[in-house]
């Protein structure tokens, strides 16, 4: 008869072999038969009957590993149906005029400069979808405005060290502005996940023409938007709901520079993606200017799985 030794020793080489089939696979070993055991690497029946003829891996997801890649999967599928996404550095809580304010950017720059980030690949060189560079002269014909101006903000985006230009016309977008794929644990704290498909099709709606500084207004609201629930509030890093403190439509209007609530409620209800607005607003019974603003995860979005289902139930506020 064994000793304990020695069935002990076979317990951890059982559960060895089945550790071993679980970080390889992401699968738990179980035998087919109610009972059997894993014995030096053969499947044992509870009548003592070597039946490793008939043993088999069942995919059984461990329930970590299961949550982890639902999540990845829910969150893939949400890029994949908005055209991917470059990830946008913004500081919380600073106004993107206060933020640039070295740069002398104006809030149609704004727009330009959040049309040309989702150009970036994943080596931060501005690219065309298929993969060609994007010169200085194909990116004003991207951009879409008159030479003049066109140099003017690109001298604007090279003396802010936000873009360079190679020696072979390549241009290079800074990483502290706009980044593409993977970022080390610890650094998403100020950056939000900028859809390719809806920024784009807000510039080629609005961004061609006068319309151009009302879509600025999407993205001076960034910083200032809360990075799960995509509502504009002054704590947007806060990770308890119950705490956020939203930022009314009257506020909001003041910090960026309009003195008519009124007139600025109507340029962000102006601006649509599809048949959607870019912004919802949740209704102060006792007072209309105090309407709190969410903005459509669809253009802009930072938070997590939670966040994401969270964004998706409310959802119903931009149809």
């Amino acid at each position: 008869m064994a000793t304990d030794q020695q069935k002990r020793r076979r317990r951890r080489i059982d559960q060895a072999i089945i550790d071993r089939l679980a970080r390889r696979q992401g699968r738990r070993a179980s035998a087919t038969l109610d009972g059997g055991t894993i014995r030096n690497g053969r499947v044992i029946s509870p009548d003592g009957v070597d039946m490793s003829h008939r043993f088999e891996v069942k995919p059984t997801v461990i329930p970590r590993v299961r949550w982890y890649f639902r999540n990845r999967s829910e969150m893939g599928l949400f890029a994949e149906e908005n055209g991917g996404y470059v990830w946008g550095l913004f500081k919380s809580c600073a106004t993107m005029e206060m933020h640039w304010a070295d740069a002398g950017l104006t809030q149609s720059d704004f727009a330009r400069l959040m049309f040309i980030g989702t150009y970036t690949n994943y080596e931060g060189v501005l690219c065309h979808p298929n993969g060609r560079m994007i010169s200085k002269d194909s990116l004003r014909e991207l951009v879409g405005i008159h030479r003049t101006k066109f140099d003017e903000f690109y001298g604007k985006l090279i003396a802010a060290s936000i873009i360079r230009e190679a020696e072979d016309g390549a241009i290079q977008m800074s990483p502290d502005v706009f980044q593409r794929g993977e970022i080390p644990k610890g650094e998403y704290i100020d950056r939000i996940r900028i859809y390719r498909d809806a920024v784009r099709g807000l510039y080629d709606k609005y961004g061609k023409g006068r319309s151009v500084r009302q879509l600025g207004i999407v993205y001076s609201v960034i910083p200032f938007m809360h990075r799960n629930l995509n509502i504009i509030c002054f704590n947007p890093l806060e990770k308890n709901d119950d705490q956020i403190r939203p930022i009314t439509l009257d506020k909001l209007a003041l910090m960026l520079g309009y003195q008519d609530t009124g007139k600025f409620k109507r340029a962000l209800r102006a601006i649509n993606i599809g048949s959607q607005p870019v912004f919802a607003f949740v209704e102060d019974v006792e007072d209309s200017r105090k309407r709190r603003i969410l903005v459509n995860p669809r253009v802009v979005f930072a938070g997590d799985f939670e966040g994401l289902m969270a964004c998706r139930a409310i959802a119903v506020e931009f149809n």
